[in-house]
């Protein structure tokens, strides 16, 4: 028998060493959106000897924060200096997190050596705690449902309640998502803990996911009774690798937490299955699935509890309106029994039912919430209420007493929760719209793959099954039919066809794949059939990453945010006091006759005339409204961003886009198409062609940048053979290229090295200046032209002689003229910083029309010119795509990263522009804008509700009108208050980009 629920900890098992997948995932955490991750021998090397490993010598690993360094030169100083130390057997500098793992031998050197190492480097360090200890203290990110929130109020204090929770490190909670993400230690607290603090605070909680690795959550059919739960819990029991399971046969899921090192997802499942010989099928639940059957869930429910009080609020409308006018009924109604009539009976018992049945949960969240400190609508609701019933009641009682009968307001309680219970419905009816965009991107990958089953010796693949693509591994063999879906992110084995890819990139072209070339899950294969090799599943893919997110989007809070926060922390107090001022203020003008007698019903009192003024205050306010008008604009506006292929990666960041002043754009692979193609070769002495060639290629072929690229493509065709022409491909590098040694980049200057045994040089002016290569004068002049046409001239010198030049351009993206003409026109100020020369810089600007430039800068000095803009109070942001760009990027105010640009740009952006469209720019700007706007308008509309409604309610205009508002249509109007502002929201569901010709018009 499987332990009880509560007994269950789903939580990471720790004390694993690093060799084991513990470590992969710890070496994961780092990886993010669009990141690459491949398997390191030699980290695999130092890894099995780190403390808890196994071998010979045990190594030792830290990590060391350092502060000081500004640019790639500062990191190279601190790896150098570190790798020089004896004992050190590796070193890698991250300079964007400021900190360096190192992997020493501890009988050689201590930690204190390696801070002196950095220090003497001429930077501050810090050693931080011990990575491969902390493997055993990992901590868990888990999301959770939190249900029953209604304002910011609620936030807060679910908020706080989990931030004080010992072990958890940090808590973060979305009203409009009624999603609670929270970090935490399992060795100090697990889910179950966290659960009930949750509860605890007047709320409904459970585990939606976490981001463990060894974690199933099934879907089970064939569970139709106890004993078939029990026959399941005992192939469960039996099976290896299973360390706990629970088993929920009412909902038919099965939670499994297993050892990935004993079995892995697929075979467990198969495992399952054949044991119970076909009796259990069982399928994979998404995290998001489980997600969705929630908000639909929520839905329902509260739609029951709206039709349970309607069906009771209907015969007390009729026993108090229609029943009089039939006079069958009425003398019924009016019949005495006990000291009360009929009618009275009846209205009683069926207010008790609403009041104390149907709306039970609101006593019961507002007492958890004000024995927490905290005040919501709940207390709202449950005082006006609680004041009109048991003010009916009293009324009762008194007549039955004293035989004065004054007036009841049952049917003002019933109305109430009715009108209140119907607005929560059209309310959550109208969030789970604002994630309609995020479950398009979870509907993209397909439910099934078909796997191709290997063969052993010529026979490749002898056979292919269904299965449930969450169970698809790295290095699976899939098979993609035309017109299915790619299971999961992969590299083409076989075949070749057009996979349209706009669903993930947003690019509406299909694009040609054939052998080698990466697929992404969630594509749709448009031509031929394909076979596919699985390189990254689960959260590792492209598209779950994409997800996350734009679910991490949703989840922050944007800073104007805070307003809201503010104003519902003291929100229902300020209510409260107006609502006792009112029934003081009205109840002493009464006593001292500040208004006529026939303004109060008949058989009223004054007390009681006060009273209904004071409950309709206290109904008609709405933190609601406030508390919702940031979070779903935010959540509307993240999902029509990925699906225009802007992602963007906070609130932060979304409301810091729309005051932009400067926009810094980087020229190559931003401004320019980043496929750079020689155009000129020129051999300026005796040297051969073929050979002036082939020293440059040889000299460029250990360079990454994309002029090094071109510069080898070139060459390679030049050198190509009969033989590589017949089958498409260049000729092997190795047949034509020098051996090369010494090979130094230098960064913002171009190359060296030693080539058979003589210095190469290959880059700029500069470069050439430095090591007193002179320039002819008509060497200069060539060089000059070319950059005057916005080409970039690579000056070659070989043995201290200048040898040649070659020519390079790179071709503008079509749409950079029109985006920086875009811009001008929004009020952006277009600025191109490149580390290009100055006279290609001016050619490439000139022909984009940007008139601020500014060249030959390194990647330290882009961080510079971001916060030189800054120091006035501008609001600044980048666009790259480089690893010399991230610096930048992070400087600014807005980062942007091109989507096929490298990992780490799109690590330290705000924004990823995922089709590497620079239009998308306009896209960030136009729906940040779209979005403050739409927010500031749910603010407004939220604060003139509540500033106009509160002295209606209050009874301020019924001298002049003589209107007095009903408590209950005051709960009508609180409830549709908060529906508006979601409606306001899903408003920017309907986005469209905008053109110039838009953007001129509304000039």
């Amino acid at each position: 028998m499987a332990p009880s629920r509560r007994d269950i900890q789903l939580t990471r098992i720790t004390g694993h060493s690093l060799g084991s997948s513990d470590a992969e995932n710890e070496e994961m955490e780092g990886v993010r959106l669009l990141d690459s991750y491949d398997d390191d021998e030699e980290n695999a090397h130092f890894l099995s000897k780190i403390e808890g490993g196994s071998g010979d010598s045990v190594l030792k690993k830290i990590q060391v924060g350092i502060t000081g360094m500004t640019c790639a030169a500062c990191s190279n100083a601190v790896e150098g200096a570190l790798m020089s130390v004896n004992g050190v057997f590796k070193a890698s500098v991250a300079l964007l997190q400021n900190r360096a793992d190192v992997v020493f031998d501890p009988n050689l050197i201590k930690e204190e050596d390696i801070k002196e190492a950095i220090e003497d480097a001429g930077f501050e360090a810090e050693i931080l705690a011990d990575p491969v200890t902390a493997g055993t203290k990992t901590t868990l990110v888990g999301q959770f449902t939190i249900g029953g929130m209604t304002c910011a109020a609620c936030v807060n204090s679910v908020e706080g309640i989990l931030k004080d929770l010992p072990g958890v490190k940090r808590a973060v909670v979305a009203l409009a998502t009624s999603l609670g993400e929270v970090e935490y230690d399992p060795n100090l607290i697990n889910k179950d803990d966290i659960i009930t603090a949750i509860e605890d605070a007047g709320f409904e909680g459970s585990l939606v996911q976490s981001n463990q690795q060894d974690k199933l959550l099934l879907r089970v059919d064939g569970v139709l009774n106890e004993l078939d739960a029990q026959v399941l819990e005992g192939i469960l029991t039996r099976l290896n690798g299973v360390r706990q399971f629970r088993v929920d046969s009412l909902s038919g899921e099965l939670d499994v937490v297993f050892d990935p090192e004993v079995v892995n997802s697929r075979t467990l499942v198969d495992d399952i299955e054949g044991e119970g010989y076909g009796k259990f099928k069982l399928r994979v639940m998404s995290p998001y699935e489980r997600l969705t059957s929630k908000d639909t869930g929520e839905a329902s429910k509260m739609f029951r509890r709206f039709i349970c009080s309607l069906s009771l609020a209907i015969p007390l409308f009729c026993i108090q309106v229609i029943c009089p006018y039939i006079a069958a009924l009425n003398n019924v109604l009016v019949w005495r029994c006990g000291p009360f009539m009929m009618s009275d009976w009846f209205k009683w018992g069926l207010v008790s039912i609403i009041q104390f049945v149907i709306g039970k949960r609101f006593y019961v969240a507002a007492w958890r919430a004000l024995r927490n400190g905290s005040t919501n609508m709940d207390v709202l609701v449950a005082l006006g209420t609680s004041a009109s019933y048991f003010y009916s009641v009293g009324a009762l009682l008194y007549g039955a007493v004293t035989g004065f009968w004054s007036p009841t307001y049952f049917d003002a309680s019933a109305m109430l929760i009715t009108f209140v219970l119907l607005g929560k419905y059209l309310e959550s009816l109208a969030k789970g719209k604002t994630s309609d965009a995020m479950k398009k991107l979870v509907q993209l990958t397909p439910a099934t793959a078909v796997l191709l089953i290997e063969g052993k010796g010529r026979e490749k693949f002898v056979g292919e099954r269904e299965i449930d693509a969450l169970l698809i591994q790295p290095g699976d063999s899939l098979k993609v039919v035309p017109g299915g879906k790619i299971p999961a992110d992969g590299v083409v084995v076989w075949g070749s066809s057009y996979v349209n890819e706009s669903m993930v990139t947003g690019e509406s072209v299909p694009v040609s794949k054939e052998v080698g070339s990466p697929v992404i899950g969630g594509t749709i294969n448009t031509h031929g059939a394909l076979h596919i090799k699985a390189t990254k599943v689960g959260s590792d893919a492209v598209l779950s990453q994409i997800i996350s997110l734009v679910e991490t989007a949703q989840m922050s809070k944007a800073p104007i945010q805070q307003f809201a926060d503010y104003v519902a922390s003291i929100f229902v107090p300020v209510v409260v006091t107006l609502s006792l001022i009112t029934l003081v203020g009205w109840s002493i003008a009464g006593a001292v006759g500040g208004y006529p007698e026939e303004w109060i019903p008949e058989n009223g009192t004054h007390f009681v005339f006060s009273l209904m003024f004071s409950i309709s205050v206290v109904v008609i306010a709405c933190p609601c409204a406030l508390g919702l008008a940031t979070p779903t604009a935010v959540m509307v506006a993240t999902g029509v961003g990925a699906t225009n292929g802007v992602l963007i990666k906070g609130g932060d960041a979304l409301e810091k886009a729309h005051k932009l002043k400067y926009i810094i754009f980087d020229k190559t692979g931003t401004l320019t198409q980043g496929k750079a193609t020689v155009t000129t070769a020129k051999v300026f002495s005796e040297m051969d062609r073929g050979e002036f060639l082939t020293l440059v290629a040889s000299a460029e072929a250990s360079s990454e940048h994309p002029l090094a690229k071109a510069i080898v493509d070139y060459a390679s065709q030049f050198h190509s053979t009969d033989e590589s022409a017949e089958d498409g491909r260049e000729s092997q590098n190795s047949g034509w290229l020098l051996d090369t040694s010494d090979f130094s980049a230098l960064p913002g200057k171009g190359i060296q090295c030693l080539v058979n045994n003589r210095m190469i040089l290959v880059g700029n002016r500069k470069l050439m200046s430095e090591n007193s290569i002179t320039i002819p004068d008509h060497v200069d002049k060539f060089v000059g032209e070319l950059e005057e046409s916005a080409r970039t001239g690579v000056i070659v010198a070989y043995n201290s002689e200048l040898v040649g030049v070659m020519g390079i351009a790179d071709p503008l993206k079509r749409e950079a003229p029109m985006v920086v003409e875009l811009l001008r026109r929004m009020g952006v100020r277009s600025i191109m910083v490149t580390g290009d020369n100055w006279r290609t810089a001016r050619a490439v600007a000139k022909e984009v029309g940007i008139e601020d430039v500014r060249a030959e800068v390194m990647p330290a000095g882009k961080a510079e010119v971001v916060r030189s803009l800054q120091k006035d109070g501008s609001t600044v942001g980048m666009v790259g795509d480089g690893i010399n760009d991230s610096p930048a990027l992070a400087a600014a105010d807005v980062g942007m990263a091109i989507g096929a640009g490298t990992d780490v740009a799109i690590e330290a952006a705000d924004y990823v522009l995922m089709r590497n469209n620079l239009e998308d720019v306009i896209i960030a700007i136009d729906l940040s804008r779209k979005t403050l706007t739409r927010i500031r308008m749910n603010y407004v509309f939220a604060m003139a509700y509540n500033v106009v409604s509160i002295p209606i309610a209050a009874g301020v205009f019924f001298p002049l009108l003589r209107v007095q508002l009903p408590p209950w249509a005051a709960g009508a109007c609180m409830a549709l208050s908060s529906v508006s502002v979601v409606c306001s929201s899903l408003l920017l569901r309907r986005y469209k980009k905008p053109s110039l010709n838009t953007i001129m018009a509304n000039e």
